[in-house]
């Protein structure tokens, strides 16, 4: 039959497969190992990862890759997975008190740093208005996975970790609406819309991104409360399969799909379905694996023969981004919640760069928007550029600020059926070197009644505690708690870290 597909016709060979397998257990395997060296370089992965890319790249092995279309829907699948991540493993109540102020940074910070970059790029570059506005929306997108790789160490106060957790959240959806606008206004023949016209657009595809997401992941969740087996791997897909709903169903109505991925997620990550440790484990998986492919196709992506071009303009518009707009948004934004000006300052510096504006520089160039082709190498290098210069930072910057905690806790994920059915949760608790934990007794933390110190790890060595065990700077311990009152236990231990043994009382 004339135009039928032949399941014979592919050029693909099982010796293509082989290489291709090969090619990527290595990859994959180098990126495993590539954390370790992160952690203790303070350098976010993604450099890594897109070191692994230039090397695979025409420069290097010799792999020829510059086809930005597929780029750039691989990417937004990837963003869908990275977000459908964060979603699901960000606690509801780290982030309640911080939704607000990070919901304006996201929107009106978004903004503000647009129009400040913008300015600059047109009167340094120089560009025509339409490019200039182009290129401050796609640097304008922050990434949390960049900031609490680097920070995951450095116990940060719940409303400014939280802050930064749930903007990275939100601001995706934003950036991209104004840079496919921009994009499209640049193409020869397209008509710009006024500026209140296209606030008004962008209003709508996130309000209605966000109905979107909150219904298919509460919706969702239920149901699938009902009808799921008892498997956790399948409940586990289903899950994902949710938060990847909620991006079509919002794409497919014109409003934000990214805005109702995240958001699904966030729904179901916090609505109390079963299997929450299974669930959180496969979608930190598949981020893992979105995350190290869509930063080795960035890289293949890149042409180092050019990138050395773009060198002079991606510190110019980094340093205006640096230390002009973001600073200004974050002021603009925080002002009306009463920051603290240390935490704003946190917060200016912290604004990681990450894998959405390489992907969004591929927008332009898909749209069509001629003389674009530069925007990319220009993203690539000041994400590059900026992040070898804040990564490293940030932990002293915290510090200096007086920003980091005396005691640091965790929730501990437990492959463990009985937790579940029983209603517990397991917490790892940290005491800091300026923790007034040091000297208190096990039994003085006055912990609440169904919460109890199960483990202490002092030296590398682990012990069961008595009720008159002195807790030390620098042990770990366990605490198991009901989860009614898990969080009244977390406060607990924070109040006598910082006040003593007297804390509540004085």
């Amino acid at each position: 039959m004339t135009g039928a597909p032949s399941i014979t016709s592919s050029t693909m060979t099982l010796d293509d497969l082989t290489g291709v397998l090969l090619v990527g257990s290595v990859v994959l395997l180098v990126a495993v190992a590539a954390v370790r060296l992160s952690v203790r370089s303070g350098l976010p992965s993604l450099l890594i990862y897109l070191g692994i890319g230039l090397v695979l790249g025409n420069a290097g092995a010799g792999i020829q890759f510059d086809d930005a279309s597929i780029t750039r829907v691989l990417g937004y699948a990837a963003l869908v997975l990275i977000l459908a991540e964060g979603g699901l493993t960000t606690s509801w109540e780290n982030i309640r008190e911080s939704v607000a102020p990070a919901s304006v940074l996201a929107t009106l910070g978004v903004v503000v740093s647009v129009l400040v970059v913008a300015v600059a790029a047109h009167a340094f570059l120089p560009l025509s208005w339409t490019i200039s506005l182009l290129v401050g929306a796609i640097v304008s997108s922050t990434d949390a996975a960049a900031v609490f790789a680097v920070l995951r160490n450095v116990p940060l106060p719940k409303r400014l970790s939280g802050m930064l957790e749930a903007e990275s959240g939100f601001n995706d959806a934003p950036v991209v609406i104004l840079v496919v606008a921009f994009a499209a206004q640049g193409v020869p023949g397209g008509h710009g819309e006024p500026w209140w016209m296209l606030l008004f657009h962008a209003g709508v595809e996130l309000v209605g991104g966000a109905v979107v997401g909150v219904a298919v992941g509460w919706l969702g969740g239920q149901l699938l409360r009902r009808v799921a087996g008892g498997s956790s791997a399948l409940f586990s897909i289903g899950v994902v399969a949710l938060t990847v709903l909620a991006y079509a169903v919002a794409a497919q109505i014109h409003v934000s799909g990214f805005l109702a991925t995240y958001l699904s997620a966030l729904v179901l990550g916090n609505m109390g379905l079963p299997n929450r440790t299974p669930v959180q484990s496969f979608a930190n998986a598949l981020g893992w694996i979105a995350q190290i492919g869509l930063f080795v196709l960035l890289g293949l992506l890149a042409d180092p023969n050019r990138l050395d071009e773009q060198l002079v303009p991606a510190v110019v518009i980094g340093l205006v981004l640096l230390l002009v707009a973001r600073p200004l948004s974050v002021v603009l934004s925080t002002v009306w919640f009463r920051v603290p000006w240390r935490e704003q300052a946190f917060l200016s510096w912290a604004g990681l760069r990450g894998a959405v504006p390489v992907v969004l520089a591929t927008v332009p160039l898909t749209a069509g928007t001629p003389d674009t082709e530069w925007i990319f190498d220009l993203v690539f290098m000041l994400v590059v550029i900026f992040t070898v210069v804040q990564g490293p930072t940030l932990p002293w910057i915290a510090r200096r600020l007086g920003l980091t905690e005396g005691v640091h806790s965790v929730d501990v994920d437990l492959e463990s059926t009985s937790l579940i059915e029983i209603g517990a949760d397991v917490v790892q608790v940290s005491v800091g070197a300026e923790s007034r934990l040091h000297g208190v007794a096990v039994f003085e933390l006055r912990l609440p009644k169904g919460a109890n110190v199960t483990l202490v790890v002092r030296g590398g060595e682990g012990f069961v505690p008595e009720p008159h065990t002195t807790l030390r700077h620098g042990d770990q311990f366990l605490v198991v708690a009901t989860s009614r009152v898990r969080r009244r236990t977390v406060d607990r231990i924070r109040a006598v870290s910082r006040d003593g043994r007297l804390a509540g009382w004085t």
